[in-house]
């Protein structure tokens, strides 16, 4: 298990608050199992996924927007069942 420091990620994004906000959204979407992870699992936590991700670049919080934007259409489409 490779270990990944916040430091290295928060040079990737900005600041710490950004960053933090982002690493929750992402591992929600993982935990949730709605998005597959783009790095190896290694049987990690979600939160260690996402921080991954977000340093080697592959998780950006434009492409988290474009996930939640996505997830909402596809819910708003699906027919209610009463």
């Amino acid at each position: 298990m490779a270990r990944v420091t916040v430091q290295d990620a928060v040079e990737v994004v900005g600041n710490r608050f950004d960053l933090i906000m982002l690493a929750a959204k992402r591992a929600r979407q993982i935990a949730e199992g709605t998005h597959d992870p783009k790095v190896e699992w290694d049987n990690d936590k979600p939160t260690v996924v996402a921080l991954r991700e977000i340093e080697e670049g592959l998780t950006t919080a434009e492409t988290v927007a474009a996930d939640e934007r996505a997830a909402e259409q596809e819910q708003e489409t699906r027919p209610v069942l009463f």
